[in-house]
């Protein structure tokens, strides 16, 4: 596998554990961008990185940096994607990769057009195991996918200040978490769906701190997911066929499944599959981004987040929820 240069942009906390993926992959980050000059050089100073730049413009325009990941706050996602990707270089993204389907689809078309690598930072599709589940389900295992259920609840603290409830920074369970159970119930869908029927509760500054969403694709598949800024709940996903169901929890970073074999209305048996280690689970990332480099494809991952950007903007749309900026 080669070794890239990485720049990142943002030094908030998932940019710390991205960087310590990134020390322990490649053994070293080329360069840092942060516009809050002692929160750079700390971050830098921590993360044994040499390359400063207090303007992101100017780390993009790096020639030196082959790949460049972005951690800051959701609005500001399209325009360093947009401007890495005209630079050459290839970039991931933390999630939500942007705010709404138009803005996906530009970059998307950008990327494509310049043979680039775009990849969003949902760990699910990189943990091992969600590959044994979908190995099972291809070979008939569990018959027909008929049902998905997946749940995110996460507890903010109560404050109408911080970004989670900021609708100028696109705050809002939805965005927030809501594109981990989306990614998670396309991911055993067979296609698209093309139904959407949903319902929200409004924090005070008009984002969406809980809803439930019910999708249908063609396939007259559902996936049933409720997601919560405000009450927790385990992240957890099942998914059911004909012949048995899957139970995945802490999906993000799972590294188990139990498989119930449903043989008849009265006789069920169980096995427990494993793999993966949910503390690598941005050395995951960091590996099969370089790897999409060196084959020169992304093993698909980009089409599902567009599949995942457009079921959150359906959802929005009937909602009726629009951002200042959309």
């Amino acid at each position: 596998m080669t070794t890239y240069n990485w720049g990142m942009i943002g030094t908030g906390w998932i940019a710390h554990e991205m960087a310590d993926a990134l020390n322990a992959v490649n053994g070293q980050i080329y360069a840092v961008a942060d516009v809050n000059a002692e929160m750079l050089n700390k971050f830098a100073d921590e993360k044994n990185i040499t390359n400063r730049y207090q303007n992101p413009d100017d780390l993009i325009a790096d020639p030196n940096v082959d790949i460049v990941y972005i951690a800051t706050p959701h609005t500001y996602h399209y325009d360093y994607i947009k401007k890495a990707l005209l630079a050459g270089k290839h970039v991931f993204c933390e999630k939500a990769i942007t705010v709404n389907a138009r803005q996906f689809d530009e970059v998307q078309a950008i990327a494509k057009e310049k043979h680039l690598i775009l990849t969003e930072g949902f760990t699910l599709y990189h943990m091992p195991i969600f590959q044994q589940v979908q190995d099972l389900i291809a070979a008939g295992k569990l018959g027909d996918i008929k049902l998905v259920q997946v749940n995110f609840g996460s507890l903010k603290d109560y404050d109408p200040k911080n970004r989670f409830f900021n609708k100028q920074l696109a705050g809002g369970a939805l965005l927030d978490i809501g594109g981990y159970a989306t990614a998670f119930a396309r991911t055993f869908l067979n296609s698209q769906p093309d139904v959407t029927l949903t319902t929200a509760k409004y924090f005070e500054t008009g984002v969406d701190e809980q809803s439930g969403i019910i999708l249908k694709n063609d396939d007259e598949q559902l996936a049933v997911m409720a997601l919560s800024m405000r009450a927790k709940q385990p992240k957890r996903g099942v998914v059911s066929g004909t012949k048995g169901y899957v139970e995945i929890d802490n999906y993000p970073r799972a590294t188990e499944a139990k498989i119930t074999y449903t043989v008849d209305a009265h006789t069920q048996t169980t096995e427990t599959i494993s793999a993966g280690d949910d503390t690598k689970a941005l050395q995951y990332e960091v590996a099969d981004m370089q790897r999409y480099i060196d084959q020169g494809h992304d093993d698909g991952q980009l089409d599902r987040s567009h599949d995942v950007t457009h079921i959150l903007n359906n959802v929005r749309n009937a909602w009726g929820m629009k951002y200042p900026f959309d």
